[in-house]
């Protein structure tokens, strides 16, 4: 997606820019701090999120530098000479903390840690919310929808309307969710990515006959043929004329592989298609729809006895099109070793300060029961009680049977990679994984059960003695 050795500084907000300037110009950009990335609400009204885009976030703070061009154009801008001295020798330095790629993640709760001098953490703002917020909800909006297939195939179909190069890290982030495959040959192929694809009506209509465009199609791909059977009519000649290539491609030695619908009622026109498929011997040719689906779209098509075998999904995934973005943040929370949180007349949108982690309590089968964000040097198997972070009488004991799981990790020290990353086919697998062991009640799409996720005795008092420290001093 971009040259590993050299990635834009310029990628980036121009307050970011305009910030470290008067950081270096007021000689802060040398102390230490501590940022947090994190969303405020689990995507899409639902019960958790699947974190994606590590991988590709990590490259880009490694190879984030200024070229000689970019510099010049900052120059243009009227940028000072000694800031861009500085900025001509930047690479990051830091550190970087965060959960495992397709791990289930919830709001509230950091996802990402950066630490490093002023400057270079606040450089990675726009860039570290841009590749994780997009990639994370689009992750999260495919396990949705596998979860509403019920274990039926989801195939990436949304290359072509995607937003621009998006439809690259999209497919990536579909793959971690949990599609079969996808469409988008260039992501199939630097990603590993299985291909899918079969042909458009557009094939048909350039034959003088459904039928001899199906044979075609067939005789150049007998093992692995698709038709599209509703350019026409779907049940008096699309189905029909699908099931003669199939007779066909038997007495060859070979199989159909499916048929596809795009249009029209996909519940009725499926249950016909399977019966006048069954009715002539061919249980083994797949059913295969397209057309505006969703999550919504494919639990009702299931409800409804549909016997599709494999959704092919474009729209409404690859652009996320319920909630076109993930609501991620950036913030403060430490400075020369000394807490801070940005404050608000919300308590919920009061940030947690200090440095952090987060460690995952479990159940006795291993299922997930409550994380606790703790800070950075207390440990975990001394945390007997959790609160919640807004409501002062809310608390969640934790007796000595509950598991404890780390689950943030160092990812980055010193500027130097320390995290040796799986392949794309490992994150989806750990993924899947992960996602056994939530609960059922924050899987479902109707009032999903809210997650706890709560702070350490220690963290708790510290954020409140700075709010009233804050509410005296106002």
């Amino acid at each position: 997606m971009f040259k590993e050795s050299y990635f834009s500084g310029l990628y980036t907000d121009f307050y970011e820019l305009t910030m470290s300037q008067a950081y270096f110009l007021s000689g802060k950009h040398t102390e230490k701090v501590v940022f947090d990335l994190f969303f405020r609400k689990n995507p899409f009204g639902g019960g958790y999120a699947v974190f994606a885009g590590l991988e590709d976030a990590i490259k880009a703070v490694l190879n984030f530098r200024f070229s000689p061009e970019d510099l010049e154009y900052l120059s243009s801008l009227g940028f000072k000479n000694e800031f861009l001295d500085y900025l001509a020798n930047f690479s990051f330095k830091g550190n970087v903390h965060s959960f495992r790629e397709g791990d289930v993640v919830f709001g509230n709760e950091p996802i990402l840690k950066v630490e490093g001098n002023m400057v270079e953490c606040q450089l990675l703002e726009t860039m570290l919310l841009n590749f994780i917020d997009y990639q994370t909800l689009i992750a999260t909006k495919t396990r949705r929808m596998c979860f509403a297939a019920r274990g039926r195939s989801i195939v990436d179909f949304g290359m072509r309307r995607a937003q621009g190069f998006a439809a690259i890290s999209g497919s990536r982030a579909c793959y971690i969710g949990g599609a079969s495959g996808t469409s988008n040959t260039y992501a199939s192929r630097i990603f590993n990515i299985p291909a899918s694809g079969t042909h458009a009506h557009s094939w048909i209509q350039s034959f003088e006959s459904e039928y001899q465009a199906f044979k075609k199609y067939a005789d150049i791909y007998p093992e692995n043929a698709t038709l599209l059977v509703d350019t026409y009519d779907t049940l008096r000649s699309g189905i029909p004329n699908a099931i003669k290539i199939a007779k066909y491609l038997e007495s060859k030695g070979h199989r159909l592989k499916a048929i596809r619908l795009d249009s029209g009622d996909l519940a009725y026109f499926s249950k016909k298609a399977r019966k006048m498929l069954d009715e002539n011997g061919l249980n083994y040719v797949k059913i295969v729809v397209s057309n505006q689906l969703d999550e919504n779209i494919i639990d009702s098509l299931l409800d409804q006895g549909a016997p599709i075998d494999i959704f092919g999904v474009g729209t409404k995934l690859i652009t996320s099109y319920s909630q076109p973005a993930l609501d991620g943040v950036y913030k403060l929370s430490e400075i020369g070793g000394r807490p801070t949180l940005k404050f608000s007349e919300n308590t919920e949108k009061i940030n947690l300060p200090g440095n952090k982690k987060v460690v995952r309590f479990l159940g006795e089968g291993g299922e997930f029961l409550i994380d606790g964000v703790l800070l950075e040097n207390e440990k975990e198997n001394e945390i007997d009680v959790l609160r919640h972070p807004s409501i002062p009488f809310k608390k969640t004991e934790i007796t000595d049977d509950v598991k404890r799981e780390k689950v943030f990790f160092r990812i980055v020290e010193n500027g130097k990679l320390v995290y040796n990353f799986p392949s794309l086919e490992e994150v989806r697998e750990f993924s899947l994984e992960r996602f056994s062991h939530l609960p059922s009640e924050f899987k479902r799409f109707v009032n999903p059960h809210i997650y706890r996720v709560g702070l350490s005795q220690k963290l708790y008092s510290l954020r409140h003695s700075l709010i009233e420290r804050r509410l005296l001093n106002k």
